[in-house]
């Protein structure tokens, strides 16, 4: 699909939110700027956590509090391994977890789970303000698969 601005990215997330709960894990991948941090911003919002959602990178993990599982949000880029991302100690069954630069480091945290692909273009338009994004959603297990036929995805 293709996501015009930053605006409807985060409707993405708001989207994506209502289907969340504790013990889920959404992987999202992308380039730097790609919009994997404006997503979790959506999916905060939809979920109502108390303070901002921002990037983790140089914390590696935030978890945010709410009514009900928190919001853990890992950026993974720095790590090598799955034993670093591990070592976080996340309480995924208890916990909403976003993993940003993740793949091949969550394998095996959980049967069921969203990946989500952003490519930004290049070589596009230099003076263009906002560039679109196409987004693609991989569900992992019956669950997110199911889900994802459901909507048409």
């Amino acid at each position: 699909m293709i996501i015009g601005t930053p605006e409807e990215m985060a409707t993405l997330g708001a989207t994506i939110a209502r289907e969340l709960r504790a013990g889920d894990l959404v992987l999202l991948n992308g380039e730097l700027g790609a919009g994997k941090t404006t997503l979790t911003r959506g999916i905060g919002a939809a979920l109502g956590v108390r303070g901002a959602v921002t990037s983790p990178t140089f914390v590696l993990a935030r978890t945010h509090p709410r009514d009900g599982a928190p919001l853990v949000h890992v950026d993974a880029y720095r790590l090598s391994s799955a034993m670093e991302l591990d070592d976080l100690d996340i309480d995924y069954p208890a916990s909403i977890v976003i993993v940003e630069w993740g793949r091949g480091l969550t394998d095996g945290l959980t049967d069921d789970w969203l990946e989500v692909d952003i490519d930004r273009p290049h070589g596009g338009d230099p003076d263009a303000e906002v560039e679109p994004r196409e987004v693609t959603l991989t569900g992992h297990g019956a669950r997110w698969t199911e889900w994802l036929d459901a909507a048409g995805h």
